[in-house]
């Protein structure tokens, strides 16, 4: 792989809904895969700008506090926190991690707005809205599935069918139901603002060919991308709702039961989230480095039910504020904005053969599975198994496998046996002697994975990435058997260079393994002499709102000081003591100890 550039690079995660902890499904879609090329892009010299927070406004939101007989507001505080600290428990490596209740998203969120309105792309229009008979409250087009119309599948949802992949509205569905208590909703005349995606369709096919001609996206989210256009319309972007981002303008600001629509505020997020990090920083201009630099990149890190609004709606928004539709324009105070250099979804995990579900108890949360599990051997599952280009399954004794027979078997047990014949025999890392043709042979094959397997994760393939690594530690544990270390105690210039050898493979091959065992990679550190501070970890901060809202935790972290991404020299001489396992072996017993669980 031909060295590339630095670049500035955008991870832009998406943003967990706060109407309840998150469950596994939820981080393997979007957690572990955007921390994973994070922390590799770190290290191989790019300046990364890693955002997200909790999504907490919408109708969900009002149902759940309702339900619990709390306020919008406190069931907000509560989730978000439970999310922040879960995420951070997780290792992942935001920069800033924040919510999209602050008074700074609500300012980006309404100068968005108005420069897509003053560019003519917002257009009035009087549609039906949803209501629930029952309660007199605004249903959310998600909350409401029926019959498709174009395909006929019965589970369509009042915005999307994710059967025929067209975008609906909720009056189209064929028999509508609530999902919330299957009553039928009534439909009621209400004045909106629709976001004209017709006048932006051209210039969203251009993007989207121009992107697809890369070769870099996945096939099945550039396909589905450009599919949406041949049905694209006019789509609502404001609601009648109390809890929410108000509209900007005389005669809207004032109602109070008018807002924002929750998917136009969300993903505007990542925008305010990185004109956030920079005002904390105390260099406001700073976001301008990875949004108005047309030499920076952006990635965006999603599960696939939210393709159409990172590849649509997300690019449709920047492309208005900036002029660039059939209507022209001028872009505002923000410049014209940088569309996402590549959409990356995952498909859906399930669990035991069924899809989650918080209702049906069918769920793991990640707090829960963190409370048992290091969460190395999660992030390896997900890594090595997960969902990536098609639908995975994670079950116990999947999880068990993987963990005892790759993980402890394989990697721990080659880093545990090189530590220990080396604090055995030395003490400290030994000098390396003359090298026959396998010694140089076994140090080029490692070697070469810096190259590999970088290029694996920069092109999101993490799976065959994490394969071709513990492939490599294979190779290597043959090496330590077929040498047998051991057996020749009277040659100790021999027996240092193996394990010299067998040293500088662990380290160059926990770099490699760092994006994806941060905490595990710290710990072989230290195994081999080091200071354990390969992998930076994330921190949560309770900071105040910087334009006078309520105080809130957000996730930070300091990652400058990663190492390159490439060999470092192990130094002999370095002290090696005895090494505690770097992995924990479960029980085959925690396979029925959690399917127990699960069916209590």
């Amino acid at each position: 792989m031909s060295k590339v550039p630095p670049s500035k690079v955008l991870s832009a995660v998406a943003w967990p809904y706060a109407n309840g902890p998150r469950h596994i499904g939820h981080v393997a879609g979007f957690g572990v895969p955007s921390d994973v090329f994070s922390r590799y892009m770190r290290m191989a010299g790019h300046d990364v700008l890693m955002v997200s927070g909790s999504d907490e406004h919408g109708t969900p939101i009002l149902i759940a506090a309702a339900e619990e007989g709390l306020t919008p507001q406190e069931l907000a505080d509560r989730n978000h926190r439970i999310i922040a600290e879960d995420l951070a428990s997780l290792g992942l490596t935001y920069d800033l991690y924040t919510r999209t209740t602050t008074r700074n998203h609500h300012a980006v969120v309404q100068e968005l707005f108005l420069g897509v309105y003053e560019n003519g792309y917002f257009v009035e229009q009087t549609t039906y809205g949803a209501i629930s008979p029952s309660t007199g409250r605004t249903l959310p087009d998600r909350y409401i599935e029926g019959t498709c119309p174009i395909c006929g599948y019965d589970g369509a949802r009042g915005d999307q069918c994710d059967n025929c992949g067209n975008q609906l509205d909720p009056h189209d569905l064929i028999e509508p139901r609530s999902k919330i208590n299957g009553e039928t909703p009534e439909f009621i005349e209400t004045q909106h603002f629709f976001l004209d995606l017709p006048a932006l369709a051209d210039a969203l096919g251009e993007w989207l060919d121009e992107r697809a001609a890369t070769g870099l996206w996945r096939p099945n989210v550039i396909r589905f991308s450009q599919n949406i256009l041949e049905e694209i319309r006019p789509r609502a972007m404001t609601r009648d709702i109390d809890w929410g981002i108000a509209v900007p303008l005389d005669g809207w600001r004032e109602n109070p039961t008018k807002k924002l629509y929750v998917w136009f505020d969300a993903v505007i997020g990542y925008l305010s989230a990185s004109i956030e990090w920079a005002r904390r920083l105390g260099e406001p201009d700073r976001w301008r480095e990875w949004w108005n630099d047309p030499r920076a990149l952006s990635y965006y890190f999603m599960g696939k039910d939210n393709i159409t609004f990172h590849s649509q709606i997300w690019p449709a928004e920047l492309l208005a504020y900036g002029g660039k539709g059939a209507k022209g324009g001028t872009p505002r105070e923000l410049g014209e904005l940088n569309l996402p250099t590549e959409v990356v979804s995952s498909e859906f995990l399930t669990m035991e053969g069924k899809k989650f579900s918080s209702s049906k108890r069918v769920v793991i949360y990640v707090r829960d599975l963190l409370s048992r599990y290091q969460p190395d051997a999660f992030r390896y599952f997900v890594a090595a198994a997960g969902p990536e280009s098609q639908d995975a399954d994670f079950t116990w004794s999947e999880f068990v496998r993987r963990t005892n027979d790759e993980l402890v078997a394989g990697w721990g047990n080659l880093v545990n046996r090189t530590a220990n014949l080396i604090a055995k025999n030395f003490g400290e890392i030994p000098k390396a002697g003359e090298l026959t043709a396998d010694d140089q042979a076994l140090l080029d094959r490692v070697g070469s994975t810096f190259d590999t397997v970088g290029d694996l994760i920069a092109r999101h393939r993490q799976k065959q990435a994490i394969g071709e690594a513990m492939r490599t530690v294979a190779d290597v544990n043959k090496y330590v058997s077929d040498t047998e270390p051991w057996k020749i105690k009277e040659d100790p210039e021999r027996l240092g260079t193996i394990l010299h050898v067998v040293a500088q493979c662990v380290a160059d091959l926990n770099l490699v393994l760092s994006p994806f065992l941060p905490f595990a990679a710290n710990e072989v550190d230290k195994a081999l002499g080091g200071a354990g501070e390969v992998a930076p970890m994330p921190r949560i901060e309770e900071v105040d709102d910087l334009d006078g809202g309520a105080p809130y935790p957000i996730i930070t972290g300091e990652y400058s000081g990663v190492p390159g991404w490439e060999r470092r020299q192990i130094v002999p001489g370095t002290p090696v003591g005895k090494p505690t396992p770097i992995f924990t072996k479960l029980d085959p017993s925690v396979v029925d100890e959690e399917l127990a669980r699960l069916a209590e």
